[in-house]
């Protein structure tokens, strides 16, 4: 689960660490008091989406001269004047695509002096399993970018959980970042609020790019980007309640709402598959023979007639979708549970693209008479690999 920079930044806060003053903004008419509780003299105006870029995106039939969207304002009417100017418009990035995605929130900040721009950032290191620091010189850039061109300008590390954190990785992360002097007592204060934000609230991903040194020498959070295990919300009401619908894909979203375990992907055949391991390859067996898959999505073991149905129905929702592939192995789901929800959810919806159900497993038998007797039009596969190559044929002509 991501959120938005103003509520990442009101949690580092929370935490004690160095950020700017700010106020967001749902309407344009809070603009004006929003920026004048604020001492100035120049203020940012950010919109506030769930994708980075912002600064370097443009706006959808954006005026000739018109910036991006982050501005820098002079005065308090100048910063109201940018807030009404990019609220409810749609804003394009190198992340959002070509769609976009419409601004809803605005954050209004005090100005920052910028001596340096660092680069920082907390994950989880899939191959340890540990919490890792990324750090770099160079801030304020996609750090993709720096990757790919000046890699040796990135030093990252991991935290061995059975030792914890200690003064030495907040040293280690200064000298990373080129600090000295009181920079670097900063600097490790700093990491130890970020990490243990980390580990309190369950973090993915925490990013703060820049990282700025100020004119003074002190170190500020100028930037933040948080995301979240979905699995453990449960037990964060607070993170929780800053969940954004409107920044979701909508039909991830419907997912998210019966359980289903759904990613929305760019190609052209819908797939319906019980198991991650299967449903990945389904989708790599469907790329062997020449298409793309239009998302991933789990139904998961123990699916109802009702579950199915819903997965269908998203499925078809799904404009770009072209043909569907069912690929069900039956351990505990059973397959003529998933065969009753595949028809109740064709005979809801209706059928405009070819579908292919391959069944396998507990009931299958069962599962194929439900299938043959429904007089739908219907391609029925005996394996994955058989089932793949029809459902491309019958997309692909």
């Amino acid at each position: 689960m991501n959120i938005h920079e103003y509520q990442a930044k009101a949690l580092l806060r929370s935490y004690g660490a160095p950020v700017s003053d700010g106020r967001v903004v749902l309407k344009a008419e809070e603009a004006k008091t929003a920026a004048g509780e604020m001492d100035g003299p120049l203020w940012v105006v950010k919109a506030q989406i769930h994708a980075g870029g912002r600064g370097k995106g443009h706006f959808k039939e954006a005026q000739a001269g018109e910036k991006g969207g982050v501005r820098l304002a002079k005065s308090v009417a100048e910063a109201a004047e940018m807030a009404k100017q990019m609220l409810g418009r749609t804003l394009v990035t190198h992340q959002t695509g070509p769609a976009g995605k419409q601004v809803n929130r605005i954050y209004i900040e005090d100005g920052s002096d910028i001596a340096r721009e660092l680069y920082l950032a907390l994950l989880v290191d899939r191959q340890s399993s540990r919490i890792s620091f990324v750090a770099s010189t160079e801030g304020g850039m996609d750090i993709e970018e720096v990757a790919a061109n000046t890699p040796e300008k990135i030093v990252s590390f991991s935290v061995d959980p059975a030792s914890g954190l200690s003064d030495f990785h907040g040293r280690r992360v200064a000298f990373a970042l080129g600090l000295t002097g009181g920079q670097v007592k900063q600097c490790v204060g700093l990491i130890k609020i970020l990490y243990k934000a980390f580990v309190e609230k369950d973090m993915e991903m925490l990013e703060i790019n820049p990282l700025i040194v100020t004119p003074d020498g002190n170190l500020k959070c100028l930037d933040a980007k948080m995301s979240f295990d979905g699995n453990a919300m449960y037990r964060h009401a607070d993170i929780a309640s800053l969940r954004d619908e409107t920044e979701e894909d909508p039909k991830e979203l419907a997912a998210s709402k019966f359980d289903l375990n759904y990613i929305a992907l760019d190609g052209e055949i819908g797939c319906m598959v019980n198991g991650a391991g299967l449903a990945m390859a389904t989708m790599d067996i469907i790329k062997l023979y020449g298409a793309e898959p239009a998302n991933f999505l789990d139904v998961g073991g123990g699916a109802t007639k009702e579950k199915v149905t819903e997965a269908f129905k998203i499925i078809t929702s799904d404009p770009n979708v072209k043909g569907i592939l069912v690929n069900i192995f039956g351990g505990i789901m059973r397959c003529d549970v998933i065969a009753e929800g595949v028809i109740s959810a064709v005979k809801e919806v209706g059928l405009k693209v070819p579908l292919v159900v391959r069944l396998e497993g507990t009931n299958v038998e069962e599962g194929k008479a439900i299938i043959n007797n429904s007089g739908l039009a219907v391609i029925a596969a005996e394996n994955l690999k058989d089932g793949a190559q029809k459902i491309v044929k019958a997309v692909k002509g």
